[in-house]
């Protein structure tokens, strides 16, 4: 029903866009109203409230708020680098992560609606949807400064169905586990964000701009993001989870994290110049090691797991901010304004891998019960071997399967999640290169004027204030 729904929507899509040979500020603003009717058509169609939500339930309350500040506060100040982009950083960040959020329930509610009936809304549910956001939130920073809020919207709009559609293909039929959703978020916004910019780069080679840079004031900005999403990781990782795979969760995130933070302290001395730190890799390589312990963070990996993966994030994320982001923009053509690919990318990716290695060790000596409620795929097949097990913990009849044969499917769910979004992000960024989504020409680049009114100072006064970029600190891509 929600798929014909959107063939329906996406059919209207296209007859507008035949309405209007390009979209003017005020078709785009009608198009915001446009999306925001379809929503509420759409969830009243669709959802309603369920079981829990009439009975006082606040288990996990504390966690979904961390989760809720970490997305609109953590991601949309640590965009705030750009020194002419804060506004747009935040304030964009503030309107697409409002429409996706609704679009995400509904996404989940499609999942699991039964015949003649709506799928139910929970504190579950608002929680599932928040996190889901991460995803086109992270493809954002991919093209920070590069589109109109529009193409914001339709990207995030297109990627939930996709991010939906690979999120259920990875947990219900590879029943992979992934906690902390490295490879379901992470590793998919990276790839697909960076699909998108690809395609939207395609007419020309990514070159430097002259705004496309940090200042003082703004790199302090953007620390506030850094700050909130170092704190919160752990409430992220941690969130789907209960009992004592929760507490490992907390655990080895902050080890992780922490472990991240010091060594992209040391890193980012030893490769730049004059052995001092460089705020690009303070404001992200610090956060990589709660990505890389995302698909682990329930798992028994060990203290010294955590930490060694941790230092493992962040070392690879200075090193992709030094050397990989460039030969990518130069090589691939592939322009990542704030270099999601080293902190969400690569971590994801190694996050995927490191989860496949815990799950080829894990053992129920010692994970005792636990260990099938992490994998469920590997409980017995037989209703009489689980029995039991149902009866006290809740655990089902799995798919009898091995170490190895769990390990392999991890590996294939991390596969087939960056495929997907690499082949989703790039019809995407055809998508949004119609006429009907608007344009950003090259003077309006890493420019608020492009969305704002700039009271304080007219943008010649402003272009003679900042000038050229003339610090030691280049543009993020050309680190």
């Amino acid at each position: 029903m929600f798929y014909l729904s959107f063939v329906y929507f996406f059919f209207l899509f296209c007859y507008i866009q035949g309405m209007f040979s390009t979209a003017s500020g005020k078709q785009q603003v009608c198009l915001l109203f446009f999306v925001q009717v379809v929503l509420i058509a759409l969830m009243g169609a669709l959802m309603t409230y369920g079981p829990e939500a009439n009975a006082n339930l606040l288990k996990n309350h504390a966690v979904y708020q961390d989760v809720h500040v970490m997305i609109w506060i953590g991601f949309g100040f640590l965009m705030t680098f750009l020194k002419r982009y804060g506004q747009s950083a935040i304030g964009l960040t503030f309107l697409v992560g409002a429409i996706l959020v609704q679009v995400a329930m509904i996404c989940e509610g499609v999942m699991e609606i039964k015949t003649d009936k709506k799928a139910y809304l929970s504190l579950g549910s608002l929680l599932s949807a928040d996190i889901a956001v991460a995803a086109p939130l992270i493809s954002m920073g991919a093209l920070l400064g590069k589109t109109t809020y529009i193409q914001l919207v339709f990207m995030g709009i297109l990627e939930l169905i996709m991010f939906t559609v690979n999120k259920y293909v990875g947990e219900h039929i590879l029943m992979a586990a992934d906690a902390g959703d490295s490879m379901f978020v992470h590793a998919f916004g990276a790839y697909f964000g960076l699909a998108v910019s690809f395609v939207m780069g395609m007419k020309e080679k990514p070159k430097e701009h002259h705004l496309e840079g940090p200042s003082y004031n703004s790199d302090i900005f953007a620390m506030i993001g850094t700050v909130f999403l170092w704190l919160f990781w752990p409430s992220f990782n941690s969130a789907a989870l209960k009992g004592d795979d929760q507490h490992r969760a907390i655990i080895n995130t902050l080890l992780s994290i922490s472990a991240s933070c010091v060594i992209a302290f040391a890193t980012s001395a030893l490769v730049s110049k004059d052995s001092k730190f460089n705020m690009v890799h303070v404001q992200n390589s610090t956060l990589a090691g709660g990505v890389a312990i995302g698909t682990a963070a329930g798992m028994m990996c060990e203290p010294v797991g955590a930490l060694v993966v941790g230092s493992l994030a962040g070392l690879f994320s200075v090193l992709g901010y030094k050397y990989l982001t460039p030969l990518i923009q130069k090589r691939l053509r592939v322009h990542d304004t704030c270099g999601v690919h080293n902190l969400h990318g690569m971590p994801g990716v190694l996050a995927g891998i490191f989860g496949a290695l815990m799950a080829g060790l894990a053992t129920e000596a010692s994970y005792d019960y636990s260990l099938y409620e992490i994998f469920p795929a590997r409980a017995p097949s037989t209703e009489t071997m689980v029995a039991e097990m149902r009866d006290y913990y809740g655990i089902s009849p799995g798919l009898n399967r091995t170490a190895g044969q769990q390990a392999g499917y991890q590996l294939l769910a991390l596969a087939i999640t960056v495929v997907i979004a690499i082949v989703s992000g790039l019809v995407t960024g055809l998508i949004l290169r119609m006429s009907i989504c608007g344009s950003i020409s090259e003077e309006q680049k890493f420019d608020d004027e492009a969305h704002w009114e700039l009271e304080e100072e007219t943008s010649h006064e402003s272009k003679v204030k900042e000038g050229n970029n003339s610090g030691d600190q280049l543009p993020m891509a050309s680190i």
